[in-house]
């Protein structure tokens, strides 16, 4: 961008570009920022779609999540981008709404959801701790994650029943602290609710999440 001849920071996306994503609007699902005029009426209980009605039955610890956008086929070919060809410089993209969304939220902490040693050799970064860190915060490690398949090659089913792999992972206390998952995508929420609910056991007060695509 030209920030550095004018010292602001300029659209890092063009118009073309930036017309392909699809911001979340209003009304959406009140737990996951889903946009409900999507589903078909089948798929929605008042206020919540089909998939949040059933983390509620199954008493999830994830508040709620937060996202910027919908995972629309523009937004899947920027995010393999950034995660998986290794494109770091895309984070940028994102940066300041991500700041302002997390700004409007209470948190103690601001966690990443980790990667398996594996994973994180593999790519050489965290998508989702160079998210926190591009919104100018500090990344706080509370989990550590086993090495698992990845979540994008695993049927639906799969996903609302994901095997355990997250643990507790500090030796300082998270007991009544208010807690903020990064993350880059909301699929079914599977990777969330699950470290939300490792994150509960140890005392946190409340757990919400911020995805860049829902």
């Amino acid at each position: 961008s030209w920030r550095l001849l004018y010292g602001k920071q300029g659209e890092l996306l063009c118009k073309s570009c930036h017309s392909k994503l699809r911001p979340l609007t209003q009304p959406g699902c009140r737990r996951c920022s889903r946009i409900l005029a999507d589903l078909p009426a089948t798929f929605i209980q008042n206020d919540c779609c089909y998939d949040c009605v059933r983390w509620e039955k199954q008493g999830s610890a994830l508040e709620k999540n937060h996202s910027l956008y919908a995972y629309n086929a523009y937004m899947k070919e920027l995010l393999a981008l950034f995660k998986y060809r290794g494109d770091y410089a895309i984070v940028e993209c994102f940066a300041e709404e991500l700041r302002v969304m997390l700004s409007g939220i209470e948190a103690d902490y601001v966690v990443p959801i980790p990667l398996s040693k594996e994973r994180l050799h593999e790519r050489r970064f965290n998508q989702s701790e160079a998210l926190i860190q591009a919104a100018g915060l500090l990344p706080t490690h509370l989990l550590t994650r086993t090495h698992s398949e990845k979540q994008s090659k695993k049927s639906r089913k799969h996903r609302m029943k994901p095997a355990t792999i997250f643990q507790f992972d500090t030796h300082f206390s998270i007991k009544n602290k208010e807690i903020i998952l990064v993350d880059d995508i909301y699929t079914t929420g599977s990777t969330l609710h699950q470290a939300a609910e490792i994150l509960q056991r140890e005392g946190a007060k409340s757990i919400k999440s911020v995805t860049i695509a829902r």
